[in-house]
């Protein structure tokens, strides 16, 4: 829990301020989406509290009745989410360095040219294996679909684990055309397994840094998992 809450300062952090303070290494963190932690694409604000994400991340939060920021766990009304236009135009005024070749790329083509980064790709190929500090206690349901391994949706490769499934794709399919599901996504509550995303390997890349499980217990509802999460964090206190 101690960890979630440094991430989620973290996250606040990076909401992009008016200008660009900190100069061009510190452009791509003030202008990071903090779910997915990559410069925004198709940035939204919600309307109460004003913080910004791309417009795909926050997605599944507008799928549950009463939809909590997952920034700062205030609820909004959905049909307040906007189009956050002032940050478009700023992502397409600033440029900063790839942090794989080091080549300057304004912000709004910052996650293509990663795509394609040679660098980038071996770095994300080449990251260790998570390996939880101690073993999760929660029971491993038997009546959903398996989110622990996966199929490759290009060559039908099995029992892959999340960070396996993006090192084989990076080194056996980058130059693939073709429009796949994910099979990550489709195996989500929130997943629709009939989507197929136009750029997979991007996708991966982008969405899929770290495994749901990790942080998401999948047998209580929201509202339960917030006050299991509260109530750690008083204890820790």
């Amino acid at each position: 829990m101690a960890m979630f809450r440094s991430l989620v300062a973290s996250a606040q952090q990076r909401q992009p301020p008016a200008g660009p303070a900190g100069g061009d290494s510190g452009l791509e963190a003030q202008f990071t989406c903090p779910i997915c932690l990559e410069v925004y694409h198709r940035p939204v604000a919600i309307g109460g509290c004003g913080h910004t994400f791309c417009g795909e991340c926050l997605q599944p939060c507008l799928q549950v009745p009463s939809p909590l920021c997952p920034l700062c766990r205030l609820p909004f009304d959905p049909k307040k989410v906007d189009k956050a236009a002032h940050v478009e135009k700023q992502l397409s005024s600033y440029k900063a360095p790839c942090r794989g070749c080091n080549k300057k790329v304004t912000l709004a083509k910052m996650r293509v040219h990663i795509s394609s980064c040679l660098k980038v790709q071996e770095q994300m190929a080449n990251c260790p294996k998570f390996i939880p500090v101690v073993p999760t206690s929660q029971p491993i349901p038997s009546n959903i679909p398996n989110r622990s391994t996966f199929a490759c949706p290009y060559c039908g490769t099995r029992n892959l684990d999340q960070q396996e499934l993006v090192k084989h794709c990076v080194e056996s399919h980058r130059s693939d055309p073709h429009r796949v599901v994910c099979p990550i996504c489709s195996a989500m509550p929130w997943g629709d397994p009939s989507y197929k995303s136009a750029n997979f390997l991007q996708h991966l890349l982008h969405r899929h840094k770290f495994s749901y499980d990790t942080f998401v217990d999948y047998s209580i509802d929201e509202e339960a998992a917030f006050q299991a999460a509260l109530a750690l964090s008083l204890s820790e206190n």
